[in-house]
Formats: C-alpha cells, structure tokens, sequence
C-alpha cells in the first residue's frame, strides 16, 4: 500500500472529525513522505489542534484548508492537483437533523454534489464517500439525506464522460466509542447507579474506528466506481452492552428516540438482487450500471448473494458476548472510566 500511496494527492472533507483525524494517522504512517494530503474542513481550532499532532513541518506534503462543502467554489480551489478524495464531512445527529432539516440538506446532499462538480472540474480520478446503515430503508431525515448522496455519489459514474473517473460508497453502522453512541453514554451513566436502555430487544453491528479506516483503504484499492461496500461484522445486544458497562447498575427502559431503529439494516431485501460477496466485505451494484452482476461476478472473481437476503444486525450469526465487548471497550475506547 506504501507505494501506491506516496505519490498519491489526497483531500479528506470533514478531516477533523474522529474519522479523519485516525485516516491521517494510518496514512502517515503508511506513507509519511506521501506527495500530498489535504485535511478539508470548516473548524479552524479543530485545525489548529490538529496541526499540533500533524505538522506540516514534520510532514511536508500535509496541508490544512478551511473550507465548506456548501462552498462550491471553496471545492474547486481546494481540489486543484487533487487525484483521490475521500469524503467524510456530513452533520449527523438523528435529533437534530428532524428540527434542523433543510441544514442537513445543504451539508449532505448539496455538499455531495459540489464535490462531484468540483472534481469533474478538476483532475480527480477517485471518490469514496462514507455513509450510514442509516441510509437502508431510512426512517429518519438524517439516513434520507445520506441514501440521496449515496446516488449522486453511484449515478455520477455514468454522467462524468471520464472513463478513469470512479466514485464508490463505504456503508457502516456506528463506530464504537464515537462521539454521541451509546456506549461513551453509558460510561458516563454508570456514575449515576442506572443506565436507561431504549428498549430491551435493540442490536447494533459493532466497528472500530480503524476497521471503518481499513475499509476505506481497502476500497481506494480495489473500487471499480458505482459500488457501495459494506463490512461483515459482529453484532451486539444493548442489554449486553449495559451488562458489560454496568453490571451493578439498575437497568430502566426508557423507549426507543424519534427516528431510531429497533436494529441495524445495512443490506435490504431489495439490495440482494445487485449484491455481492467480496471476501470480508459485500458490494452493492448499481442496477444501471457499467456491468450486470453477472458480468462483474465473472470479471473480478465474485460471487452473488442469495436472492431475498438482508443483511441485518438481529439475525447476524456472530453476536459479541458480555466479556468480548468489556475487551473491546478497554481497548477500543477513548474514554476516561473506560477500563474494567
């Protein structure tokens, strides 16, 4: 990956958030001399803060540009020279989202199609945009906005005129430990002797932040353009996280939030008829695509999943247990009261 990697010109939207400052960490170690990486984002203290650990003085190819993805025009200054973009800059709290809605709108879907404009504008070879298994059969205005940008992000194959131009999707649940899930909550919570627990039947997939960075590294190398990858992963129940946070602490009910799913769906019943396996990963086909799934299956070695199959975190044959999430948690999460 080093050699693909040190002549790469990369820009990461949203490249102070959680996601992209470990993205930056994986790739300077991989290639610290790389030729040039853009963190892209609109907080110039989170900048700041970042530059301390990630200088340009030690790494030269580094560069910090304030910028917004509502600013079309930002978008094309800062993609000059730019062959791969990684884009991560989404606002993305389900509550806020349903008070707020049209600010989504303008961060995530008009912020999806300036960077397709400004990259056909530009020399761009590569887009992998990060989205949500909130975007499967969403109920929320938040998975909504993200299932529109994973379109735009699919159809624009099609309409670039540039046959070296390749835009695909990584589709993940929420990352352990990130900011605002629930197990950061929890920890905090324990303090008090009792952990709410939104209801008692609730799964989730489990992903590590470095996983989620594994898979975007994965996909920079082997995309085709129109693919929208999703990870197999474990699963958990959240009475087993409480169980494993809080074992002494009376655990109360307290009902699911305004637009949150009882468990995680990544892949749809409807998705199966375009999805396939690839090793530890699944890919879901465009259905107006550069290839059928027959074609794609014989070119790169694939197979197709069952017809009807939904990849959903209820009926994952791989649940973690209460003493393989303390594990994970201790390891895993950056988080003051998150050693047992």
């Amino acid at each position: 990956m080093e050699n693909n990697l040190k002549d790469k010109h990369i820009l990461i939207t949203g490249g102070t958030g959680s996601f992209g400052k470990a993205f930056v960490r994986s790739i300077l170690k991989i290639a610290p001399d790389i030729e040039r990486l853009v963190i892209f984002s609109r907080d110039e203290l989170k900048q700041f803060e970042m530059e301390q650990e990630f200088s340009v003085s030690e790494y030269p190819g580094l560069r910090y540009f304030i910028g917004d993805v509502r600013d079309g025009m930002r978008l094309r200054r800062a993609l000059q020279g730019i062959d791969t973009v990684i884009h991560a800059a989404a606002l993305k709290q389900i509550p806020a989202a349903e008070y707020n809605p049209f600010e989504f709108i303008k961060t995530n879907i008009i912020g999806a199609e300036n960077l397709i404009e400004a990259a056909l504008d530009n020399e761009v070879k590569q887009i992998i945009a990060l989205s949500t298994d909130k975007a499967a059969e969403p109920i929320n205005l938040y998975g909504a906005t993200k299932l529109c940008s994973d379109k735009l992000f699919v159809a624009a194959n099609n309409m670039s005129g540039k046959p070296d131009f390749h835009l695909s999707v990584v589709r993940y649940g929420n990352v352990m430990g990130s900011r605002g899930s629930v197990i950061p909550f929890f920890l905090e919570k324990r303090k008090t002797g009792v952990l709410p627990i939104t209801d008692p039947a609730m799964t989730r997939f489990n992903i590590s932040l470095q996983e989620g960075v594994e898979m975007v590294l994965w996909a920079m190398k082997n995309a085709h353009g129109g693919e929208i990858f999703v990870p197999k992963l474990p699963s958990y129940r959240i009475t087993d996280v409480a169980q494993a946070i809080g074992p002494d602490c009376e655990h109360t009910v307290v009902g699911i939030r305004p637009g949150e799913k009882i468990h995680e769906l990544m892949i749809t019943e409807s998705d199966s008829f375009n999805t396939v396996e690839i090793g530890k990963y699944f890919a879901i086909l465009p259905s107006h695509g550069k290839y059928t799934i027959g074609q794609y299956c014989e070119m790169y070695g694939v197979k197709a999943v069952e017809e009807g199959y939904a990849y959903s975190s209820d009926i994952n044959p791989h649940f973690l247990t209460v003493e393989e999430l303390r594990k994970l948690i201790s390891e895993q999460v950056d988080h003051p009261e998150a050693s047992f």
